[in-house]
């Protein structure tokens, strides 16, 4: 480690928790407040010379900040205006049983197998825009989503079907 990263490990350790009571006592909330001054941190790191000349290095952090505290502040609350501005209050039927059982039945699969299914059939993406997307082969992406079906197949067959199919 460098003298560098140590006077900056030092300084953390000394002035985080500080900062994070400061930032908490501005925002009236502790989380927001760790969040922000993490951040402020990693940007501290990034521009390591201009926080470096700085006159006050943890005045430096507490306003980077505060400043990601309100740009945050305002993008929820536009947000909120939004939502307000656009959403009509309306009943909505919670998820039928036939929904339910089909996620319980994905959330047995592996990952990448649960993964193609969703984004095959419920996005609608072909194989090859999933292995675009993901990264991964086409063939491979074919055989988990073979795998996948037969797997959800054999879940969601009803209970007497089950019987029938383990006897013969």
């Amino acid at each position: 480690m460098s003298a560098t990263e140590e006077e900056f490990d030092d300084f953390y350790a000394l002035a985080y928790p500080r900062l994070v009571r400061q930032i908490h006592a501005m925002t009236g909330d502790l989380s927001e407040a760790q969040d922000v001054a993490q951040e402020a941190f990693i940007k501290a790191w990034d521009r390591h010379e201009q926080f470096m000349n700085a006159t006050s290095q943890e005045a430096w952090i507490r306003t980077t900040a505060w400043r990601l505290a309100v740009s945050r502040f305002r993008r929820m609350r536009r947000g909120l205006q939004l939502v307000q501005r656009h959403h009509q209050q309306r009943h909505v039927e919670g998820p039928g049983p036939e929904h339910v059982a089909l996620v319980a039945a994905l959330r047995t699969l592996p990952t990448r197998q649960r993964s193609v299914i969703v984004l095959h059939h419920l996005c609608d993406l072909s194989v090859e825009q999933i292995s675009a997307e993901m990264g991964w082969p086409a063939g491979s992406v074919r055989t988990w989503l073979v795998r996948g079906r037969q797997s959800l197949a054999r879940q969601l067959m009803p209970p007497q079907d089950k019987e029938v199919g383990h006897a013969g």
